[in-house]
């Protein structure tokens, strides 16, 4: 959530950040490090939680006089820029601008209390409300711009006398109208900007909104998603024309799509590249992996980090690959593991084929030619080597290199024992020996 804020003031460019932490400060201290290297974020503990006045007054010998400050809330993550902007644009003339909004249910809010000319005259909190006042609509964000001089002026004179025995900033309003300064106000284009995050029901409620935000987004930019409200974005996507996406697919990190990509139902896609034409079929997995063109994947496929498929690779239901290279118009359609491999072009690898990369300690690569057949159920043993156009016997277990141009066949000899009586028939003979006995 915190991320979503900074990224939103980042976008301001404002002359400097500061973040006020109070709850395991060298954790969020150290994910903000990590996740904005280039930035230079100023972290003030506060050390008390004493109210929002309070935290405000931790950055105060930070702040000049004629600077605008805009302060914002962690946990209400989806402000937008635009919404900014036009608060803090109206402090080039006012000293004090508030971004309220009106609600149904204003319960938890504090109330906007106006004047007979519908000015703002004072901020009421809910549990400092009476009745009537509890009746308003008009609730108070927290979100606002204030002048410097007039945040240096007022912030000190506020004091905890309410029910709460805190320093609300809200306060500012009744201090800056006692004293003939001009409160204005401006409204967010839609409620959830404002909406902040206590409970993880309201966490759900309100990543939904950012989806569907984000999925709108995306189809004003020429996305086809058959339905938007199931649909994950959790990190950035970069799209070509024709793209068309099924429902509940969700996309990590950084994923990029080129032209005509159709991803089926249910895939789930992180840091993948996924080039023009290709076809993910429904329930497949793709991490750190590349699709070239007029691929086709799935369903139930899952590519593991290190895959690069080149052109029209046919990866298909329940084939794993890791770190293997797959080269030009190759299938492994049915049940197989490939991992540590290169596999050239045109090659068919049968069901329920393996590469047999671990010995326990180290990785071993198995290579594989170009034009290779390789019957079902093969295990081949790595370090090893597939010559071009060799076959592979079906049912083979290969820990030797296989020459071109062969076949090549590792099976145990299969012998028949006539005379063989299975576990069942025996059981059922002495148990009708048994019965015999018993009659006699």
């Amino acid at each position: 959530m915190l991320f979503h804020v900074l990224d939103t003031a980042l976008a301001l460019s404002p002359e400097a950040i500061s973040v006020v932490i109070g709850h395991e400060p060298d954790a969020v201290i150290s994910a903000c490090q990590l996740h904005y290297p280039q930035q230079s974020l100023q972290f003030i503990h506060q050390t008390e939680q004493l109210g929002t006045a309070h935290a405000a007054a931790q950055v105060l010998t930070s702040i000049t006089p004629k600077q605008t400050v805009v302060i914002l809330y962690g946990d209400v993550p989806l402000i937008s820029k635009s919404t900014l902007l036009r608060l803090s644009d109206l402090t080039s003339a006012n000293p004090l601008v508030l971004l309220t909004t009106h609600m149904d249910n204003p319960k938890g809010y504090g109330r906007i209390c106006r004047d007979t000319h519908g000015c703002i005259s004072r901020i009421v909190e809910e549990k400092d409300a009476d009745e009537p006042t509890r009746t308003i609509k008009e609730v108070n964000t927290g979100i606002l711009a204030i002048q410097g001089q007039v945040m240096l002026d007022y912030i000190p004179q506020i004091d905890n006398n309410n029910a709460q025995r805190e320093f609300y900033l809200t306060d500012l309003v009744g201090l800056c109208v006692q004293n003939k300064l001009l409160v204005v106000t401006t409204a967010p284009r839609v409620n959830y900007e404002v909406l902040g995050v206590n409970d993880r029901q309201q966490l759900a409620t309100l990543e939904r909104h950012f989806q569907l935000q984000q999925a709108n987004e995306l189809m004003q930019q020429g996305l086809a998603l058959l339905d938007p409200h199931r649909f994950d974005l959790r990190g950035d996507l970069s799209f070509g024309e024709d793209v068309m996406i099924d429902v509940n697919v969700v996309l990590e990190g950084n994923v990029r799509i080129g032209n005509g990509v159709f991803i089926g139902p249910h895939c789930v896609l992180k840091n993948v590249i996924i080039e023009d034409g290709a076809i993910i079929h429904s329930f497949s997995h793709l991490e750190k992996a590349r699709v070239g063109r007029l691929c086709q994947i799935g369903p139930y496929a899952r590519l593991r980090p290190g895959t690069e498929l080149a052109t029209e690779v046919h990866v298909g239901n329940f084939v794993e690959i890791k770190n293997a290279r797959v080269a030009n118009n190759s299938k492994i359609n049915h049940l197989s593991y490939i991992g540590d491999a290169e596999i050239g072009e045109h090659v068919n690898v049968g069901a329920g084929t393996i590469t047999c990369n671990y010995d326990g300690l180290n990785k071993h690569m198995t290579h594989i030619g170009h034009h290779v057949f390789i019957g079902s159920n093969s295990a081949l043993i790595a370090p090893i080597t597939i010559g071009d156009y060799a076959t592979i016997g079906a049912g083979s277990t290969l820990s030797k290199d296989a020459p071109a141009q062969s076949l090549t066949l590792a099976r145990a000899q299969q012998m028949s024992f006539e005379d063989w009586v299975s576990p069942k028939q025996r059981a059922a003979a002495d148990h009708k020996l048994a019965t015999a006995k018993l009659l006699d």
